[in-house]
């Protein structure tokens, strides 16, 4: 396997079309963005050009690079009846893109059929993204234990990406749901699924964005006030987009170098300067080729 990048967003003119087709957020009215408690959102269009960022990718270096669809906008948590055109566009779209390009699959949290997901993976995805708000409680996990069980019988992953967040107060400054409840979310989806997610599903590979939201630099005070125990879980990633050197470091001393892959969140972040992050050749291999192939394929 060449170099991975896990964690890119792409969205191609199959899902523009769906969402400038709706009235109601989640839409779009050209290239603006409208969602629920959230002020509009200008969208660059070249940072969705498929050429543009193919010549990226190939800039980076990058074999493969994964895109899922931007679960913030909310469109796994709509009506089964709303969500299934927009899942079916993104589905589409994402499975006719050109190489370098891989994609997670993506599936409604709020109606959940595994039959439909199921379907949608027979066309070649990797695995599953799941938006964190759907996984931070036992009854998260019991409802989208069908769509997790699947993944487990294929042999699949997991990808939690933060889901929909408003801004504070829902006039905030632009940077809050970034800031605020997307670290939030991935800070209880981390915990949650070592409390109810692991005991269900044994054999399940996770990665978690954006490092968890650094939730893993509490192992010290999990062991204290948790189970007692701070073990790694061998099949248990996070990716590191938006982060540097200081928490990738930090990270590494507390799960080891084998749980990090590589991620950028492209086009909203910049992949790193230094694939190693300052920690050396090796932890290059492990972030963009060794540890992204265990998370893909549970293969060494």
């Amino acid at each position: 396997m060449t170099n991975v990048d896990v964690h890119q967003h792409l969205w191609t003119p199959s899902l523009v079309t769906a969402l400038r087709a709706r009235r109601e957020p989640p839409y779009l009215d050209g290239w603006t963005l409208y969602l629920h408690g959230e002020p509009p959102y200008d969208l660059p269009p070249a940072d969705h050009d498929v050429v543009r960022r193919a010549e990226l990718a190939a800039t980076d270096g990058l074999g493969l690079a994964l895109v899922s669809l931007s679960a913030p906008i909310g469109v796994e948590w709509l009506p089964a009846p709303e969500a299934r055109p927009l899942l079916d566009a993104y589905h589409e779209g994402a499975a006719a893109l050109p190489e370098p390009f891989g994609a997670w699959a993506a599936a409604c949290v709020r109606d959940v059929d595994a039959k439909a997901t199921a379907e949608d993976l027979d066309r070649g995805f990797v695995g599953l993204q799941l938006p964190a708000d759907a996984l931070v409680d036992a009854a998260g996990y019991a409802r989208c234990a069908p769509l997790l069980d699947l993944l487990e019988e294929r042999n699949l992953p997991l990808f939690v990406h933060p889901g929909p967040a408003a801004a504070a107060g829902g006039d905030g400054p632009g940077w809050w749901p970034a800031m605020v409840p997307y670290v939030q979310q991935m800070h209880a989806a981390w915990f949650a699924f070592r409390a109810y997610g692991r005991p269900r599903h044994p054999r399940l590979r996770v990665c978690f964005a954006l490092l968890a939201g650094l939730a893993p630099l509490h192992g010290e005070r999990f062991a204290a006030r948790g189970d007692g125990t701070a073990r790694p879980d061998r099949d248990v990633f996070v990716e590191t987009s938006s982060y540097g050197p200081r928490a990738v470091d930090s990270v590494v001393r507390a799960l080891g170098v084998d749980s990090v892959v590589q991620g950028s969140d492209r086009p909203y972040a910049e992949p790193p300067q230094h694939p190693g992050f300052g920690l050396g050749g090796a932890a290059a291999y492990a972030f963009r080729i060794a540890n992204p192939r265990r998370l893909l394929t549970g293969k060494e």
